[in-house]
């Protein structure tokens, strides 16, 4: 079972075709952070992240985990903690997970650059909400109904193929 993104704005999954948008920047078979590109290639989902003091828990086959005010991603590829999940620290850099905005009220990290991480490749590649499918940084955002859909129909073998 794969979910496939084609051509920027679809997001296909089985009988579902979702619209999406990707990075300002477009696909690239070479991400480099910062770039605002979202990365080719097939890749697992990681955890579902979502924020219990606004929406219930989603119903679905993947490991649910509330996000606490302290959560950051970190996106300092100078530390040893690139491209994982963090407790924030200011003295690295890094995206926080608990977010004034609604984007991350449901995320799903993308497993790119994640095993072996390789600094300065790209972190922080979710999917993630939009209201508007303006162009992020290099995620892939979809509206969160579909999102919510998505979910109940993914499990943990679901991979995810941009092309």
């Amino acid at each position: 079972m794969t979910i496939i993104v084609k051509n920027k704005e679809t997001l296909i999954f089985e009988d579902f075709t979702f619209r999406c948008c990707v990075g300002k920047n477009g696909l690239t078979n070479n991400k480099i952070e910062g770039d605002k590109k979202t990365p080719k290639g097939l890749f697992f989902l990681g955890n579902v992240y979502y924020r219990k003091d606004r929406n219930n828990k989603p119903i679905t086959r993947l490991n649910c985990i509330s996000i606490k005010k302290k959560m950051g991603w970190c996106n300092d590829f100078r530390n040893k903690k690139y491209n994982k999940l963090i407790k924030i620290n200011k003295k690295i850099k890094h995206e926080k997970m608990f977010r004034k905005d609604y984007k991350y009220d449901y995320v799903i990290p993308i497993q790119y650059n994640t095993k072996k991480t390789l600094a300065g490749k790209g972190s922080a590649i979710f999917i993630h909400i939009t209201k508007n499918y303006k162009k992020t940084a290099g995620c892939i955002a979809l509206r969160k109904k579909d999102l919510l859909i998505l979910l109940k129909l993914i499990n943990r073998k679901t991979k995810i193929k941009i092309i």
